[in-house]
């Protein structure tokens, strides 16, 4: 069965002792970071499309717009050069994984600021430029902090690590979202109706120094032993390092096999990131308010992202990875389900909350497991590279199809864009079943 070796735990493991490694220092510093991580995406995809139709911009646009996305599917490109390339001085002061996360952040923040100034409604394109900068330094920063998370643990706490993580980066997406939404209402001037861009300017500022405690983790937190590079004889022999060992190793160790496995990557989120796009929009269509959307996912969503993260995390390590990657499949496909129901029943606060708990729970678990089943897959030689393929590949299709989510609830309506995305889950189920059956192959360097 190919599934990573960080599941073998000693059968006498208690759960209580499973739960105990969430207070080690690296699975803390962790749940910062996460939280750097998942702030922008949200703030340029679903919060940017809620402040977009919120300000009059079509949905067939919006989901053009969120192409913007596809800087994280392309990540692999640059890859290479965050895994090997120096940063002048700031690379000697706080070596390669933390030099690189640092300029990352700086990016993402100024990006941040840049999309505040400019109202989508006078001005689109100087948003959408800021946005991709802002897109650009988060899928930076994720090649980085995928690195520096492999190489902070031994196999055996990868699947903590990426708990905590992933904990961390869904509240960011709930503080990016719900935080941006509630934040924009506070600003709002008393007695006014209608659109208002200052709310949004003030928003979108508060969220740019969010990632301070992200800046701060990185400055506190020390650099990864770092693995000694073989010298590059020449610019060939750099690029041959650097682009073509990290892939070559991937298809050397599993064969026909990777065929099957990138295809699993490929397809296992497509079901909620294509949905993802329209949900914000949705809410507004429906006449749920900002206090209203920002009120459910900050208390029902938060409490169900953690529970459905921290179990995720457990039950990958005690029952094994491919079963909750299963287990995350089915709730992921369901949930989507469950919002086509919602969109029958016009304005109805009790159904968004039940719909949204289900999602952040589903999508927790299914998270968590994933972010260890392709953490397992990685030589720690070519961490950044390899990682950054992996989660390139999760997006590039899905992104792609997002793109027409606009076009598809014009043309059919919001209820069968939700059962049209859950169907597209289908797949993946085949997939994770016939995964599951493949041999694990003799480990390299991990």
């Amino acid at each position: 069965m190919l599934t990573p070796q960080n599941q073998d735990l000693p059968p006498s493991h208690p759960w209580l002792a499973a739960f105990k490694v969430y207070l080690e220092p690296a699975s803390l510093r962790m749940l910062s970071l996460g939280f750097s991580a998942g702030l922008p995406l949200l703030l340029v995809l679903g919060t940017l499309s809620f402040w977009l139709r919120e300000a009059g911009i079509d949905r067939t646009t919006i989901g053009y717009l969120s192409w913007v996305g596809l800087a994280y599917a392309f990540k692999w490109v640059w890859a290479p050069l965050v895994d090997r390339l120096p940063i002048p001085w700031l690379t000697r002061w706080l070596g390669r994984r933390r030099s690189w996360l640092l300029l990352s952040q700086a990016a993402i923040m100024l990006g941040l600021v840049a999309m505040s100034f400019n109202d989508p409604r006078v001005a689109l394109q100087p948003v959408v430029w800021a946005a991709l900068a802002v897109a650009f330094g988060s899928a930076t920063q994720d090649i980085a902090l995928d690195a520096f998370r492999i190489e902070s643990a031994d196999a055996n706490h990868q699947a903590a690590l990426a708990a905590t993580y992933q904990t961390g980066y869904r509240l960011a997406m709930i503080w990016a979202g719900a935080g941006a939404l509630w934040l924009a209402a506070r600003a709002e001037v008393a007695g006014s109706t209608g659109y208002q861009p200052d709310a949004w300017l003030m928003a979108y500022q508060i969220m740019a120094a969010s990632m301070l405690p992200g800046v701060l983790t990185v400055l506190l937190s020390s650099e990864p032993q770092a693995r000694r590079l073989p010298p590059a004889k020449g610019a060939l022999d750099w690029l041959r390092g650097a682009l073509v060992e990290p892939f070559a190793d991937f298809l050397t160790r599993y064969r026909w096999h990777a065929v099957l496995i990138l295809a699993l990557i490929a397809t296992y989120r497509i079901s909620d990131v294509v949905m993802g796009i329209m949900a914000n929009p949705f809410y507004v269509d429906m006449g749920y308010t900002k206090d209203e959307v920002a009120a459910v996912t900050k208390v029902f969503g938060v409490i169900m992202t953690l529970v459905g993260a921290f179990v995720g995390g457990v039950l990958a390590m005690r029952l094994g990875v491919m079963r909750v990657l299963m287990l995350g499949a089915v709730l992921s496909a369901a949930s989507n389900v469950l919002f086509a129901v919602l969109s029958t029943r016009g304005h109805d606060l009790n159904g968004l909350i039940f719909v949204i708990s289900a999602d952040n729970l589903s999508s927790g678990i299914a998270s968590a497991a994933f972010i260890a089943y392709l953490s397992s897959l990685t030589n720690v030689n070519y961490s950044a590279t390899q990682y950054a393929l992996f989660s390139s590949m999760m997006l590039l299709l899905p992104k792609f199809l997002a793109g027409y989510s606009g076009r598809y609830v014009d043309a059919f309506g919001y209820m069968n864009f939700f059962v049209a995305t859950a169907l597209l889950g289908l797949p993946v189920l085949l997939l994770v079943a016939l995964t599951s059956r493949l041999k694990q192959p003799v480990a390299l360097d991990k």
